[in-house]
């Protein structure tokens, strides 16, 4: 099999994969119910998504090991702005302030 045959084969595999498993929520909502406990559980996949994309970013620096000390800036930044968002309940001012922090960081450091 030629190189451009497995590229294209691989790509409708993907793009079929991605119809179905999307697709198959609305076709199949009616005879299909999850249970109780399931759709429970399901309620935190957002945020373990957001999780599971944001926490690498914050954590490993650009030699691949973790820093969690003063020397990363963007994990600095981030606890401040958990700190605001945790006692202001200001999404506007915990992005500002932890945006402001990050840039200060950057320029002082």
């Amino acid at each position: 099999m030629s190189d451009t045959l497995s590229l294209w084969l691989a790509i409708a595999g993907i793009a079929l994969t991605g119809v179905v498993t999307r697709c198959s929520f609305l076709l199949l909502s009616e005879r299909l119910r999850l249970s109780v406990t399931l759709e429970r559980a399901l309620r935190y996949a957002p945020a373990a998504a957001l999780s599971a994309i944001v926490l690498p970013i914050l954590v490993i620096d650009h030699q691949g090991g973790v820093a969690l000390g003063w020397s990363n800036h963007e994990w600095v930044a981030s606890a401040v702005a958990a700190l605001v968002m945790w006692r202001q309940r200001s999404m506007a001012w915990s992005m500002g302030v932890g945006l402001a922090v990050l840039t200060a960081l950057r320029l002082l450091g």
